[in-house]
């Protein structure tokens, strides 16, 4: 399987691995967040493209349906086109980390992901934008999102993954190969 894998356009095993991860339902949903943050928006429209082809639909029709919490933000990931360029506003940057401390410091009233504009905010700018929402996060909040216990996961798992997918996938593998995990997370090895 992996060498069948291996062997695809990269386009096609993107559509194959999305639609497992949306088959596959709550567990799987790392995955899309793994091919959403880690492709460029050129790769994620070549991947939503072939689904569309290998499956006879699109990638935003079957995602629609999901369940839970991250359904929102994970069919945005999948769906919008995410700004590539390499200038960063440092006001909206500011501004965008002041909005993300307050929904976070706010999570026992309104979970960060029902949150519109984080949503737009994880899923519309570009990478290096979000490194300095992080930054600055961390300069209002006095501490990084990743150190943040009332963070839901998702919304830690997706900046990570953009803004750090060394450490995204360290952490990944790291728990992979722990005695005590499920199957769902050894299977993040392959």
């Amino acid at each position: 399987d992996i060498v069948v894998q291996w062997i695809m356009h990269p386009w096609e095993r993107d559509a194959h691995l999305v639609h497992e991860a949306i088959t596959k339902g709550p567990q799987a949903y790392g995955l899309l967040i793994e091919i959403a943050c880690t492709r460029s928006s050129e790769e994620l429209l070549g991947a939503r493209k072939a689904y569309q082809s290998l499956f006879d639909q699109s990638i935003e029709d079957v995602a629609s349906p999901l369940e839970g919490i991250e359904c929102k933000l994970l069919v945005a990931l999948v769906s919008l086109y995410r700004y590539e360029g390499s200038r960063v506003n440092e006001g909206t940057a500011r501004s965008e980390a002041t909005t993300l401390a307050i929904v976070v410091k706010n999570v026992d009233q309104k979970n960060p992901i029902e949150d519109d504009g984080i949503v737009r905010i994880l899923t519309t700018r570009s990478k290096l934008h979000l490194k300095a929402v992080v930054k600055y996060y961390k300069e209002i909040y006095g501490k990084n999102i990743d150190e943040d216990h009332d963070t839901l996961m998702s919304l830690k798992e997706t900046l990570q993954c953009l803004c750090n997918p060394q450490a995204y996938f360290n952490k990944v593998l790291n728990d992979a190969f722990k005695d005590d995990v499920d199957e769902n997370t050894k299977e993040a090895l392959t």
